[in-house]
């Protein structure tokens, strides 16, 4: 088996599993491309970071709560007003899932 640090990627096979067509030229183009991609990402693991702590976010990230409260929806008359199709007192919108 090969070591997956040293393995490049083929980008027709990546095509072929996401049902992906490419040109030959953009085959060619995006396995430059991921070449550089990969070769980037094997200097960065040649980093030492023995000592430091991983780190989700560079600066302190808190959650800002604000306080959860009822507020008045749209008016339903402007909002059909304004539906481009409806059904009686819905807005009717394009079927999306087959």
């Amino acid at each position: 088996m090969a070591d997956p640090r040293t393995a490049e990627i083929d980008v027709a096979r990546v095509c072929e599993l996401a049902n992906l067509s490419l040109a030959p030229d953009e085959l060619e183009t995006f396995q430059q491309q991921m070449a550089t991609i990969v070769a980037y990402v094997r200097k960065i693991a040649e980093l030492d970071v023995d000592g430091i702590e991983p780190t989700i976010h560079g600066q302190a990230v808190q959650n800002v709560f604000r306080e959860d409260r009822v507020e008045p929806g749209l008016d339903r008359a402007r909002v059909l007003a304004n539906a481009p199709d409806r059904i009686g007192p819905e807005v009717r919108v394009p079927r999306i899932v087959e």
